[in-house]
């Protein structure tokens, strides 16, 4: 009676790891397949038409850096906040989007930690991650920030700010 017991809690045991593996495999593959896909539908606030011809041809010369007090002053031409979060999912995309591409020149994307700069985000407005906002070289905001939850790549961010 006891080596059945055993025999059916480990035939059950297996079910169960072979069914959460397959649940997990497939949200991976959800997720690699359409990034955008995850999340809900953004305010008109944050959207923008992401008409592929309206961003700028992108020839790498820009510049990706981490956040520090003189980076805005310091950066060459336009100035893009990004207010990332490492245990984001879409910031880890937009991430990954902005470095294989590589950044158009005329245009420095700084990259601003959404947890450690809260002064930051109470300036601007961001109250999510994934977030740019367009500053001039003095800081201050000139368009209206646009989260790119639903598309993180570079090129719906680019699209939004032209």
């Amino acid at each position: 009676m006891n080596t059945r017991i055993v025999a059916v809690v480990v035939t059950l045991a297996v079910i169960v790891i072979a069914a959460v593996s397959i649940v997990a495999v497939q949200n991976s593959n959800d997720a690699n397949d359409s990034p955008a896909s995850t999340g809900g539908s953004p305010s008109s606030e944050y959207s923008a038409v992401t008409d592929e011809s309206a961003a700028p041809v992108n020839d790498g010369g820009g510049a990706y850096v981490d956040y520090s007090p003189s980076a805005i002053a310091d950066a060459d031409g336009r100035v893009l906040l990004f207010f990332h979060a490492t245990w984001c999912p879409q910031c880890v995309s937009a991430d990954g989007d902005i470095k294989a591409s590589g950044v158009p020149s005329g245009i420095t994307i700084v990259k601003v930690d959404y947890d450690t700069n809260q002064d930051l985000r109470a300036k601007y407005g961001v109250t999510q991650q994934t977030t740019f906002v367009e500053v001039d070289s003095s800081g201050e905001k000139v368009n209206d920030n646009f989260v790119a939850y639903a598309e993180p790549t570079l090129n719906a961010v680019l699209t939004a700010f032209n």
